[in-house]
């Protein structure tokens, strides 16, 4: 037998030895979460093919749209995954405060593809964004772990959140709002509030698929699609579609920690010192919930959900209770699969995106930026853990 052959049956055995022993093997990137039914784990798998199935104009796909599947977006170290594409995003911020989203004039994502069909008709490749219009990019995070962190109750958003810094502490983090006033959790600017909504929002929105409760085309910048460049009926994807994606992301398990020692015991420790766990607050708790699998479970996901003031060097656009310099704080679990960072993209590497925190994150910036050479590294070892 080769040595790779030997080392590899050792690594089969040593994984064997664990689930014997009762310590069941960590979650890669894509699977699911323990606990699931039979049942579940079914909705599960009967997800995934059509999270990654790609959509063409025959099937549904556009006219307008930014990717052809899910995991089009969503594909680094598995399905569900962050990815490479960045979208467009606009709003207006009118003169009487309020943040206008564009809704009557295709509003606030824009679709940066589109179909031959709607080319030929209009000439155009893109969705075109209002003049005047303030824009940021967003990033593809991933989604694993996005049904524990939905089944975080509101009430713990609320008692985080410091508003008004009763505390002192110069973190006044606060609950993202959707435009009806409920409480919202996700997307970068705390705008959606349920895992639901998200998921079968994102097949309009990126992919130009309609459903049952969003069967509508929308409009190509505020004008209606011309006929005959849609050839599909709406829905174009059915309810039970929709909800087996829905149960594909709901129960994928966040990745689980690489297990630290040394520099980066020290690193989380001085994680909590410096003032980074006021925002990313390492562990959350999942309250009562339908699905035994999710409910009243710990998950570290080092985020507050809440919306903070990241100072006017990130600041894009106003969207919902978010003014343009809010965004929610991003989980950090599964950080270390990350190669893209902050909402936009724009910085390479874990550091560069500390040294980019401002507002309500620069105490703790400048805290970084003044460890010894030594400690620093054990944070970024901590970090990398994750």
């Amino acid at each position: 037998m080769s040595r790779t052959s030997t080392f590899a049956t050792s690594l089969f055995l040593l994984a064997a030895a664990f689930v014997v022993a009762g310590c069941p093997k960590p979650p890669e990137p894509g699977d699911p979460i323990d606990g699931l039914t039979d049942e579940q784990r079914q909705m599960f798998e009967d997800g995934r093919p059509i999270f990654e199935r790609t959509f063409n104009p025959e099937t549904g796909l556009g006219p307008l749209f930014n990717a052809a599947s899910c995991a089009s977006c969503h594909a680094e170290e598995a399905s569900g995954g962050a990815g490479a594409i960045s979208e467009i995003h606009a709003s207006e911020e009118l003169p009487n405060g309020f943040c206008d989203p564009l809704a009557d004039k295709g509003g606030p994502v824009y679709q940066q593809q589109v179909t031959q069909a709607l080319r030929d008709a209009l000439g155009i490749d893109s969705e075109p964004i209002p003049d005047g219009a303030s824009q940021g990019t967003r990033t593809t995070p991933d989604v694993f772990g996005f049904g524990l962190l939905d089944a975080v109750p509101n009430e713990t958003l609320l008692e985080m959140a410091d508003p008004d810094d009763e505390d002192g502490d110069g973190i006044s983090g606060r609950v993202g709002r959707f435009f009806d006033g409920r409480i919202a959790r996700f997307g970068r600017k705390a705008l959606i509030p349920t895992l639901a909504e998200f998921n079968e929002g994102a097949f309009q929105i990126e992919q130009g698929v309609t459903t049952p409760n969003v069967p509508d085309e929308g409009t190509v910048g505020g004008d209606p699609i011309p006929d005959g460049v849609d050839p599909l009926p709406e829905p174009e994807v059915t309810a039970e579609e929709v909800a087996a994606v829905d149960a594909f992301v709901r129960f994928l398990a966040p990745p689980a920690r690489e297990r630290v020692s040394g520099p980066a015991e020290r690193g989380e420790r001085l994680f909590g010192q410096i003032g980074c766990a006021a925002c990313h607050v390492p562990t959350l708790r999942t309250g009562d919930n339908p699905v035994d699998a999710l409910a009243d479970k710990e998950v570290r996901a080092y985020t507050d959900l809440l919306l903070h003031d990241m100072g006017p060097e990130l600041a894009d656009i106003c969207l919902g209770a978010a003014t343009a310099s809010e965004f929610r704080t991003e989980p950090l679990m599964g950080l270390r699969f990350m190669n893209r960072f902050l909402h936009d993209g724009r910085a390479s590497s874990i550091e560069e995106a500390i040294n980019l925190h401002g507002g309500e994150a620069e105490r703790s910036r400048n805290a970084f930026q003044g460890l010894s050479p030594t400690d620093r590294r054990a944070l970024m070892e901590f970090l990398n853990s994750l």
